[in-house]
């Protein structure tokens, strides 16, 4: 069987949930998951849980992803779902680290300035760090890493701004 096929028993898709850092990934995967049934992956949560990190970058106030850690853990976690039958909601602000044939959809959030501004400013972000975030979204930089790593057909962008526009994403996906 070649990478991009694979048999499924899967009654739900796997849907990677991708934006900026401040869209909404988790809250809309986390409704994803709870209303169609699927396992929620929040790779953050996984990247501290496994310490799968290689030092930090203090210049950019992050830690050094260790990719190969990290994909060796979810490949069995994506498995197991597998076998189980139902799809993952997958959610990280890195869309082009997975393997193409896990996903059969990719929702990237996007979010206003003003919107992502306050989010981040929430959160305690760093100005400089915010600006970085801020630049990224307006030049959709995930959005275009998200359609060079996937088949176009399955990348969707989609508006974050309200937890009412978060909630049509995920009724919208559940008529998918």
């Amino acid at each position: 069987m070649g990478d991009n096929e694979m048999t499924t028993n899967r009654r739900t898709p796997n849907i990677l949930v991708t934006g900026t850092p401040g869209t909404g990934k988790t809250t809309t995967a986390s409704l994803l998951a709870e209303k169609l049934g699927m396992k929620h992956l929040c790779v953050g949560d996984i990247i501290k849980e496994h310490n799968c990190t290689e030092g930090r970058d203090e210049s950019l106030e992050t830690n050094i992803l260790d990719e190969d850690k990290l994909l060796d853990l979810m490949e069995p976690m994506m498995q197991e779902a597998e076998e189980e039958g139902v799809g993952c909601v997958v959610d990280f602000h890195v869309c082009d680290i997975f393997p193409e044939r896990w996903f059969d959809l990719v929702l990237v959030l996007r979010a206003r300035t003003e919107v992502l501004y306050d989010r981040l400013t929430t959160r305690g972000y760093a100005e400089h760090k915010r600006s970085e975030n801020m630049e990224s979204e307006i030049m959709q930089v995930i959005l275009d890493e998200a359609r060079e790593s996937y088949d176009t057909n399955i990348v969707h962008e989609a508006p974050s701004n309200t937890l009412e526009e978060m909630e049509s994403n995920v009724e919208r996906l559940k008529q998918w």
